[in-house]
């Protein structure tokens, strides 16, 4: 499962621009990587993995600006079709998923 977090907040004054900065890294520290410009996304072994980073990134939310977040299967993902220019770029596969016993 992959989750993805979309965000598009104000950076006009300063400490817009901080706490911009601060949700950013916060994201970036709980494992997500930038996709696209305000789009980062992580995968996560379960739903339930996902509803624990969900729960992370909901309590973090600044008090202006738009975040979504939304989750998708490895298969979802896997059919996406990502191009630079008119050319299709190759999509990494998922990662591994460790079992310990």
């Amino acid at each position: 499962m992959w989750v993805l977090v979309f965000f598009d907040l104000p950076t006009e004054t300063k400490e817009e621009r901080k706490k911009y900065a601060k949700f950013r890294k916060d994201t970036l520290a709980d494992g997500f990587q930038m996709f696209q410009f305000s789009i980062y996304m992580r995968h996560c072994s379960s739903k339930e993995n996902a509803d624990v980073h969900i729960k992370r990134v909901k309590s973090r939310l600044p008090d202006k600006g738009h975040v979504g977040i939304m989750c998708v299967t490895d298969k979802q993902f896997g059919m996406m079709e990502i191009f630079r220019g008119h050319e299709p770029v190759d999509t990494l596969p998922p990662p591994q998923q460790l079992e310990l016993f």
